[in-house]
């Protein structure tokens, strides 16, 4: 079983793909921006901005992703992109959360207030949503490709992987 799992920044990608990953014993591949950035030796947002001007940059990071979680038969992918860039997917999972909820959960991580971070999340959107379209022609507010959309406000990341699990097990059951 292969399962995607995407969502905007503050979603609880990575949290969930971490802890489904743990309860199924499925690989988990998550690579991310900032990952990239360390390897390259650039900050974050400088990478972010590199991203902006060079397409190739997010096309190598996806490649990477789905090479990595096609390596194996049962894997979790948990990525911006994961559910439309893994056609290859049993099961796609699209997590939402309102922009203030996401901007709270970033600021409880990354610091700094709540009112700052829900700019820089709502900017990041923007540019993600423009950046996607333009190199891969998806609108990732466009959650019709997924199989399952959680809205994560009000429930643990144990209640979203039960979701996400009982979902799985409908899903085989059905084939």
């Amino acid at each position: 079983m292969r399962i995607a799992i995407s969502g905007k920044s503050g979603c609880g990608n990575t949290t969930v793909s971490t802890l489904l990953a743990k309860k199924t014993g499925f690989p988990m591949v998550n690579f991310t921006f900032r990952q990239m950035a360390k390897e390259r030796g650039v900050d974050f947002w400088t990478f972010c901005e590199m991203a902006e001007k060079d397409d190739n940059i997010d096309r190598e990071l996806d490649e990477r992703m789905v090479e990595m979680a096609m390596k194996t038969e049962n894997s979790i992918l948990g990525s911006r992109l994961a559910i439309w860039n893994m056609k290859e997917a049993d099961l796609k999972v699209y997590l939402t959360a309102s922009d203030e909820e996401r901007a709270r959960r970033i600021t409880k991580r990354e610091g700094g207030t709540i009112e700052e971070q829900l700019e820089i999340t709502r900017r990041r959107d923007t540019n993600d949503t423009e950046r996607y379209k333009r190199i891969y022609g998806i609108d990732n507010n466009d959650t019709s490709v997924a199989d399952l959309v959680i809205d994560t406000e009000g429930k643990t990341p144990e209640e979203i992987v039960d979701i996400i699990l009982n979902a799985s097990y409908n899903l085989k059951a059905s084939k």
